[in-house]
């Protein structure tokens, strides 16, 4: 079985004949091909035209057209995913869509670190395996991230052990005193016993364990897998070859699947349970990564925009939920917010909620404005208060060319009412400096001061108007991965 593997772009407008070539598909292949992909939610199509090949965004007014109108050829299929999709024998690769001067084939050192970006973003957002992916006719077993689950498990805890307590006499383990006393002779000098055999206990680990053979037989299986499908070097995983034998000869899939099923009610450690109902579902489901029934597995996300956000926040050291009595201001936190009730708010909760008001009755809202993020820094010895908005555009902002990839107006009028909201806060505790800015991603290696969006009548109001900076992917994500604090000097406000 020949393995197709290639790198897509995320947003990027491809024609039919592009996927077809690209994936080295027939005619019925590559309709079935998109057919599967646009099931899970993962490629969409638009209407072919010039507008649209100069498109790097999905915008509301790109309304999806249906398969009929795709078969004419007057659509173009765009990737709404960031990560790794199988799709029987073929690998897809998509990196993120700020990569435009980037070929298809010199992306590995950017898509391995989003690799981990994904990695990290879902670990903190504490999201569960996804065993399955669509739902109904779409349904899928998601072998890949049930494979790359077992080999993370195993680079973090080894392999699956069952021990076995032993005593023995005078040897290295823990004195068992109790058995020592009841058991031992001892003889008396000086009103005190001296034991010449002392009991010991020490727990032994069973090398031909059921359950240890059979994970490392599943490890070698997976990590045989990951190679196949040329993904061992992105996700960055040496091989593991830790086993010749083969699920065959554990016995038939019913008998493995009852002895995992009664080793699950003995064993009570949370980690454990885990390990076993991912090995009970890999065995299950008896599927390889690159089958030819087309089956889909994924690792990866449709809202690749939220991971930018939370980057961000983390980077740029997020104060929205942080409770008012914990902020480390130069000054004391204000009178008014004192009380006890008062410093256990969080910043987030100062933002006033609309109130409905009817002839004999009144009622609060339960949303309101929430920002991405803001900071309060301390610079050059002065309060600043920084309103962030991460956004995960491509913005086109140059001369001779129409703008594009921008922000809507909700947005930009979005920001000057978060300082708005937050405009009492700011005086009580006399701070000066007031930011608004947008964060957008870029390939580039430095910090660009792109320029300003602004609305006079708010700006009347003596409100900031919102900077725009592009910051390196790179270089946040970096930051990112390793749980350190961007210098805020370094985006020039």
């Amino acid at each position: 079985m020949k393995v197709v593997s290639r790198y897509v772009r995320e947003q990027k407008r491809y024609t039919k004949n592009d996927l077809k070539s690209k994936f080295s598909f027939d005619e019925d292949g590559v309709e079935k091909f998109i057919k599967n992909l646009k099931a899970y939610g993962v490629l969409k199509s638009v209407k072919n035209t010039d507008d649209q090949l100069e498109m790097s965004d999905l915008v509301d007014d790109d309304v999806e057209i249906t398969d009929e109108t795709a078969e004419s050829g007057d659509c173009l299929y765009v990737f709404t995913y960031v990560g790794v999709i199988t799709c029987g024998s073929r690998v897809i690769k998509v990196y993120p869509k700020y990569l435009l001067s980037k070929k298809d084939d010199n992306v590995l050192d950017e898509m391995k670190q989003v690799v981990k970006v994904l990695e990290r973003y879902s670990r903190s957002e504490e999201q569960i395996i996804n065993v399955f992916n669509g739902d109904g006719e779409n349904r899928s077993f998601n072998i890949l991230a049930v494979i790359l689950f077992l080999i993370n498990d195993y680079y973090e805890y080894g392999i699956y052990t069952n021990s076995e307590d032993i005593i023995e006499v005078n040897g290295e383990g823990e004195i068992l005193w109790g058995k020592t006393i009841d058991e031992s002779f001892a003889l008396i000098e000086d009103n005190r016993p001296y034991y010449m055999e002392l009991y010991t206990e020490k727990s032994v680990e069973d090398d031909m364990d059921y359950f240890k053979r059979l994970h490392e037989c599943v490890l070698t299986e997976c990590s045989k897998q990951l190679h196949a499908a040329q993904l061992d070097e992105l996700f960055d995983m040496d091989r593991i070859e830790l086993s010749e034998e083969t699920l065959e000869d554990f016995g038939d899939k019913e008998y493995i699947l009852e002895r995992i099923v009664k080793e699950l009610n003995l064993q009570f450690n949370t980690h454990r349970q885990i390990l076993l109902k991912t090995l009970y579902a890999y065995i299950s489901q008896d599927r390889k990564m690159l089958d030819e029934n087309d089956g889909i597995s994924m690792f990866g996300t449709t809202a690749y925009h939220a991971v930018w956000e939370k980057a961000c926040a983390e980077v740029f050291d997020n104060k929205l939920n942080t409770m008012l009595c914990q902020l480390k201001m130069t000054v004391p936190l204000a009178e008014k917010y004192q009380g006890k009730k008062e410093r256990r708010q969080k910043l987030i909760d100062i933002i006033e909620k609309p109130i409905w008001q009817g002839i004999d009755t009144e009622a609060k809202a339960a949303d309101t404005l929430i920002p991405d993020l803001i900071s309060i820094p301390c610079i050059d010895g002065q309060d600043w208060f920084i309103i962030f908005d991460a956004k995960y555009y491509n913005l086109q902002l140059e001369k001779g060319k129409s703008l594009r990839g921008n922000p809507g107006v909700g947005d930009v009028t979005k920001q000057y009412l978060y300082q708005l909201a937050y405009r009492d806060f700011i005086n009580v505790h006399h701070i000066v400096e007031v930011r608004n800015c947008f964060l957008m991603p870029t390939e580039g290696n430095e910090i660009v001061v792109k320029g300003v969006a602004k609305m006079q009548m708010l700006e009347a109001l003596g409100l900031k108007n919102i900077q725009i900076r592009l910051i390196p992917a790179v270089k946040l994500y970096d930051y990112y991965l390793s749980d350190v604090h961007m210098n805020i000097d370094e985006l020039r406000l």
